[in-house]
């Protein structure tokens, strides 16, 4: 036996310094190779379970008096339903038969909570509207991705962190609501704002923030009448198909309903870490928080037979389709960004299928700019219900990366000499950017193209994309950049 825990010791070492030189990020992999070795580390998360059981046996004879102590107190706790194990459930649960995904305990919740269960129809029907498929799963990207803020008390302290893979669009729209609450929603009513609002953000205010900016986007998919929220727990719910690959994450979900607003945002806020802290998997429980507030059933009416599903397969990850942007932005999974549905095709004949567009005004807006998509004729024309929202903030993708275009004046939108000449904060999400970018918009003194050669040369240097993004809603609008040099 004593050969054995070595052997099993070694192993558990081994793979302990690879997670260890992961985390301190030693080292850089491509998407494959970490999905490779996430799929490693759940093995360290096995070898950690079969250790500590060799530990508590060896232990055992000294500590056996405390264990029975403790198994008394537990059975205790299981009679009035608190204190169940993963061996004896309550709501009906299946032995865990997988050992714990390494997601810190403390991010985790008791199953006694009082959640509802992920069953495996649940699971299932989560996956194929998110995939397509019940064999798809996140890759190691999705599953390290959380809601990161920048440092307190400065001058990004409003602003999350956000990844380079496709969860980093999830993470922009979250910040784009959070700025709308710092700025707008959240300031008692308060008419006249600037800039300084958003610096000096102390932690709580962070954490009020988020949880403000997640319940807004979880009760608009309700249609401001419910809310949903997926928390882990520390067991898991059912034993799964062999038509279903497990992730030992889905499989510990209990989701939590709310009938009101200011209930599931306190909610939220209680259990903040499990959306803000590493580990916690908190963009895919917000994610499958959302897709449970809109409900499957209606998000498969708000598709069409452009969209089967809300996430595409592209370069080794997944990145979000169009209609999930648009449940983020707009409550509803819209798979276009046209105003209304388009009944007839371009020669007037009736279209099988219509195409559904954005038939609400939002909080936030969004602005498209690609400039391959553009090259190929196929940048896709931004209707003015997403183009002109009730707010002026703007999540912008610009050639497929993620980011918040924002004014402080409320007014922006709604009074047409406020747009002669204007102020935009620009904030891209990404550790590089230590300010928030000033952009003064001139719509009236010259044509932008006045002041670009018509020579050779790098277009991105002559046409910067965030300023082509911002002239499809300000069109021939001078762009200064007041110092800083254009990026993207």
């Amino acid at each position: 036996m004593e050969s054995s825990t070595r052997s099993r010791w070694e192993l558990y070492s081994a793979y302990e310094t690879m997670e260890r030189d992961i985390n301190c990020k030693k080292y850089e992999f491509n998407s494959e190779e970490l999905d490779e070795i996430a799929s490693k580390i759940s093995d360290l998360d096995k070898w950690r379970g079969i250790f500590s059981s060799q530990v508590l046996e060896l232990n055992d004879a000294s500590s056996k008096k405390q264990k029975q102590q403790e198994s008394r107190k537990s059975e205790d706790e299981s009679e009035d339903g608190v204190g169940a194990t993963s061996g004896t459930k309550s709501h009906g649960q299946v032995a865990n038969f997988n050992v714990l995904y390494s997601i810190p305990k403390p991010l985790t919740i008791s199953s006694s909570l009082g959640g509802i269960p992920i069953t495996m129809d649940m699971a299932g029907n989560l996956r194929k509207i998110l995939f397509g498929s019940t064999f798809h799963i996140f890759n190691y990207e999705w599953k390290k991705s959380y809601f990161k803020f920048r440092e307190p008390f400065s001058d990004l302290s409003y602003a999350l962190e956000a990844e380079r893979g496709g969860s980093s669009a999830i993470q922009m729209a979250v910040q784009a609501n959070i700025i709308r609450y710092l700025l707008f929603t959240g300031n008692n009513g308060t008419e006249s704002v600037c800039l300084q609002y958003l610096y000096d953000v102390s932690p709580k205010k962070q954490e009020e923030a988020l949880a403000a900016a997640l319940s807004d986007i979880l009760w608009s998919a309700g249609e401001s009448q419910s809310g949903s929220v997926c928390l882990v727990s520390t067991d898991s719910y059912f034993t799964p198909s062999t038509e279903y690959k497990v992730d030992n994450f889905t499989e510990r979900v209990q989701l939590f309903k709310f009938s009101e607003k200011e209930t599931m945002q306190k909610f939220i806020y209680d259990h903040i870490q499990c959306f803000k802290e590493e580990g916690s998997h908190g963009v895919i429980l917000f994610l499958y928080s959302l897709i449970f507030s809109r409900t499957i059933d209606r998000l498969r009416e708000d598709l069409d037979s452009t969209t089967p599903h809300l996430l595409l397969s592209s370069l080794g990850n997944f990145v979000c389709r169009q209609a999930l942007l648009n449940l983020m932005l707009t409550g509803r999974a819209s798979p276009n960004v046209f105003n209304g549905n388009i009944q007839y095709d371009d020669q007037g004949s009736p279209l099988p299928v219509p195409l559904n567009g954005v038939l609400i005004r939002s909080d936030v807006g969004y602005l498209h700019w690609n400039r391959e998509l553009l090259q190929r004729g196929k940048l896709p024309m931004v209707g003015s219900m997403l183009k002109t929202p009730k707010l002026p903030i703007w999540l912008c993708n610009i050639n497929a990366t993620y980011s918040v275009l924002f004014s402080t004046n409320r007014s922006l939108l709604s009074d047409w000499k406020m747009e002669h000449l204007f102020d935009l904060y620009l904030y891209s999400g990404q550790p590089a950017q230590n300010h928030t970018v000033i952009l003064t918009i001139d719509t009236h003194s010259h044509h932008w193209e006045e002041g670009h050669g018509k020579g050779e040369g790098d277009l991105e240097k002559r046409f910067p994309s965030v300023e082509m993004t911002i002239r499809t809603k300000w069109e021939g609008a001078a762009i200064d950049w007041n110092g800083t040099v254009p990026f993207f």
